[in-house]
């Protein structure tokens, strides 16, 4: 391997932090504005989007007219208070052989913040934002296409890290290693996930690169 590429939210960091549950009340908010419903309706309204279009937004885009800007500032703009630092997972990132990228659906001024929070933004050589795909976001595979263009990846020599098994699909058919963190969030997981694993730091600590180049 020599790319290594992970999804941001709830990968680089515990699901249990909480932080994109403060990001889906945001967009939960956004949404009731926008459209009109009520919130449980538009809670639901939300759950769906995200399954069909692979984020709110796309759903928004595909039905209806939005600020697409307006609503990746409004609902991107909330406190990192409960990430902690985790300078543990920046030695082990330091440490894997090739270049590290994020590839994430949320905006890119989000996730600089986020990663500065991390403390693990050194640790990468580019971020792929949702502004990056021109707001298309993953799963869709032209996004993944676009992502390896620009940074240059072999897809056959690295490997992706997500929360969300939908979205590792399309990388398991670019010939990219899949990597599920976490429990796939009730979603099934498929032949297209190589390996599972609870926790990305101890993934990475079991790594062994006696063989890399």
């Amino acid at each position: 391997m020599r790319a290594w590429v992970f999804d941001m939210d709830d990968t680089l960091y515990p699901r249990e932090q909480g932080l994109m549950r403060l990001v889906q009340a945001r967009i939960n908010a956004f949404v009731v504005e926008a459209v009109g419903l009520e919130p449980e309706a538009a809670a639901a309204m939300q759950r769906q989007f995200l399954d069909e279009h692979g984020t709110t937004l796309a759903g928004l885009m595909a039905n209806y007219a939005v600020d697409t800007e307006r609503f990746l500032r409004e609902v991107h703009d909330v406190p990192l208070d409960g990430v902690e630092p985790n300078p543990r997972l920046a030695e082990r990132l330091k440490a894997l052989p090739g270049r590290c990228y994020v590839f994430t659906n949320g905006a890119r001024e989000y996730a600089h913040r986020v990663l500065e929070r991390i403390g693990v933004a050194d640790c990468f050589e580019g971020v792929f934002a949702i502004e990056d795909g021109d707001l298309t976001p993953k799963p869709n595979p032209a996004t993944f296409r676009r992502m390896l263009e620009q940074f240059c990846i072999d897809p056959h020599r690295s490997a992706f890290f997500e929360d969300t098994p939908k979205n590792l699909e399309p990388a398991k058919a670019l010939g990219m290693a899949t990597v599920l963190i976490g429990d796939g969030h009730g979603k099934p997981i498929g032949p297209h996930i190589d390996h599972v694993a609870p926790d990305l730091f101890d993934f990475l600590s079991d790594l062994s690169f006696k063989d890399a180049a």
